[in-house]
């Protein structure tokens, strides 16, 4: 049997009865490698397979370029949002990352609270931010 989610969300990360999953896409439309900007898409995924209702509240990225600088984001919700999760129930939300390389990387984690009003940090699995133009790219 086929794993359609492992298929479209091959970027995996477990965290208790949070999953966090994501795909990226490299976007050449929003691109100029001639005035070094390169941009992505990346589209997660957040399942709560648990008992309770969790709320996300805060987010934080590192994002690292290819030349090996860090840049870390740490802000309220998701794209202007703060979601609700409910038990067997999944969020969606899409955003994007310029770097100023042809190739980085992401991680970071959310803050979630629970029904209780206890924090849950919620990890979000590294993945590699390449270009066409870079190795291992198709």
């Amino acid at each position: 049997m086929v794993d359609t989610l492992a298929l479209l969300f091959p970027h995996v990360a477990v965290s208790g009865a949070l999953t966090v999953r994501v795909a990226v896409s490299y976007l050449p439309e929003q691109s100029a490698p001639d005035q070094s900007r390169w941009f992505w898409s990346y589209h997660i995924r957040i399942e709560n397979d648990g008992d309770g209702t969790v709320q996300l509240l805060e987010r934080y990225w590192k994002i690292v370029d290819g030349h090996g600088n860090t840049h870390e984001v740490r802000g309220q919700g998701v794209v202007g949002e703060m979601p609700v999760v409910t038990p067997g129930d999944s969020y969606d939300y899409v955003s994007g990352c310029p770097l100023d390389t042809p190739a980085g990387a992401m991680s970071g984690h959310y803050i979630f609270v629970d029904e209780e009003g206890d924090r849950i940090t919620a990890e979000i699995p590294e993945f590699a931010l390449l270009s066409p133009l870079e190795p291992g790219v198709q």
